[in-house]
């Protein structure tokens, strides 16, 4: 039996290691932590240097019998394990010690208290308290049970008599090291399906060309700039309708965060549905103005697009452009740049914005590429960028490549040019589009 004024849920008495004190089995009498309470970090310092002992967390020992406490607490103070030591002497108080304690801490545990016995003191500890290290103390006919008790959760077991102190300060310290792994590693698990879902929701809100057949042809390319994403500010779409008509959109939404990349999902599920619905092609415009406004996150956001119609003729395209960037046509193996008149970009003057159709002329062996202003912008020396006329004489060189081989070699070598001055700094995204010859 403890003496009458032994108090429990505090750290033991005094010893060589200047742990924080108070009354212990020895009766040593000194002043009282109380329960719960983790007592601060003593660190044993010889020459100024910090015991290779040390470890950076609390013991806690679980044991109701005030002789195998002090045989414990002997055998931690000559392992030379600079840690603070609290002594509870029931379950009950150990989890209220374990509920008011951020650091971290092992658990020493009897199997038999007057609380609760054998293995269902380990499953109650880990239940409650799942980021404590866990040492099962057994006595010498258990260990088929602390076994047991690992296979519970504990990370460790000890038979209380093989026990001397090296064996104990060494499984302390393989016990909080085990518990450390054990909980990066579910870390790790847990933010590896995170990023393989978030991947795959990305993935999913991707645009699939909707054609009705394989009369019309496109060569997209999509690379978003913020770092493990799939989705950025950028979006197109390709929608043919049920009179052979194909439209088309790319658009650019300021900034590179998801809040942005949401909004360009946003706009290309918008304007999807307002082909559909047979909105023209100016009225999509507009309404593309309101649900951004509606919708952004910050008054300063605006956006960027092109709008392209096809009609089913094949001669020719209508044009309407809201801020955004010229485009390449592709006739044979030349290469221009065209620039249709352009109106206002979204979000700048909401409700001031004036758009118009161009209609440009569209030959049989005729293509259109369309794209965002992070294929251009990239840095291609200290005070230079690649522009607007580099790209089209870097276009000029791939004039006879098939489209996809035309769109993959414009990206690769903007990367690569841009490759020395830190890469291309912005979102990416281009649309290569035309009629197929002989359909």
């Amino acid at each position: 039996m403890l003496p009458a004024d032994t108090a429990v849920g505090v750290p033991c008495r005094p010893s060589p290691r200047g742990w924080s004190v108070a009354d212990s089995p020895l009766g040593t009498s000194a002043r009282v932590q109380q329960s719960g309470v983790v007592p601060e970090q003593q660190r044993v310092l010889t020459g100024g240097d910090v015991s290779v002992w040390d470890v950076d967390a609390v013991l806690l020992l679980v044991e109701d019998d005030a002789g195998d406490a002090l045989l414990v607490e002997e055998m931690l103070t000559d392992s030379e394990l600079a840690a603070p030591l609290t002594w509870c002497k029931t379950l009950a108080e150990a989890r209220r010690f374990l509920l008011g304690c951020s650091t971290p801490v092992c658990v020493l545990l009897d199997l038999h208290l007057p609380d609760v016995n054998g293995l269902d003191a380990v499953r109650q500890l880990v239940g409650s308290a799942p980021d404590a290290a866990v040492i099962v103390l057994t006595g010498l006919d258990e260990s088929s049970t602390g076994l047991s008790a690992v296979a519970q959760g504990a990370q460790d077991y000890l038979v209380k008599g093989r026990i001397d102190p090296e064996v104990l300060g060494r499984a302390v310290r393989y016990a909080l090291q085990r518990k450390h792994a054990e909980r990066s590693a579910a870390a790790m698990r847990t933010s590896r399906l995170i990023a393989q879902e978030n991947a795959r929701l990305e993935r999913a809100l991707l645009p699939i060309p909707l054609l009705l057949d394989d009369s019309f042809q496109v060569a997209a390319r999509y690379e978003a700039g913020r770092a493990h994403g799939l989705l950025s500010g950028d979006f197109y779409d390709v929608v043919q309708t049920a009179d052979g008509a194909v439209h088309a959109v790319i658009g650019d939404v300021s900034g590179h965060g998801a809040a942005e990349a949401a909004l360009g999902v946003c706009l290309r599920v918008a304007w999807r549905t307002a082909v559909l619905t047979g909105v023209t092609q100016l009225e999509k415009i507009g309404l593309l103005e309101g649900i951004l406004v509606a919708e952004r996150s910050d008054p300063h956001v605006f956006a960027t697009l092109t709008s392209l119609v096809f009609p089913p003729g094949r001669d020719k395209v209508l044009v309407a452009r809201a801020g955004h960037p010229g485009l390449l046509v592709r006739r044979g193996s030349e290469v221009s740049w065209v620039e249709p008149d352009a109106g206002m970009a979204l979000g700048l003057l909401p409700g001031a914005g004036r758009w118009t159709i161009t209609e440009l002329d569209l030959y049989p062996d005729s293509d259109l590429v369309l794209f965002t202003d992070g294929l251009f912008e990239g840095r291609t020396g200290p005070r230079s960028r690649l522009g607007e006329d580099g790209l089209l004489a870097m276009a000029g060189k791939y004039g006879a490549l098939e489209p996809g081989a035309f769109v993959d070699a414009l990206v690769a070598e903007a990367t690569e040019s841009a490759s020395p001055y830190g890469g291309l700094a912005d979102d990416v995204a281009v649309l290569h589009l035309g009629w197929k010859a002989g359909t």
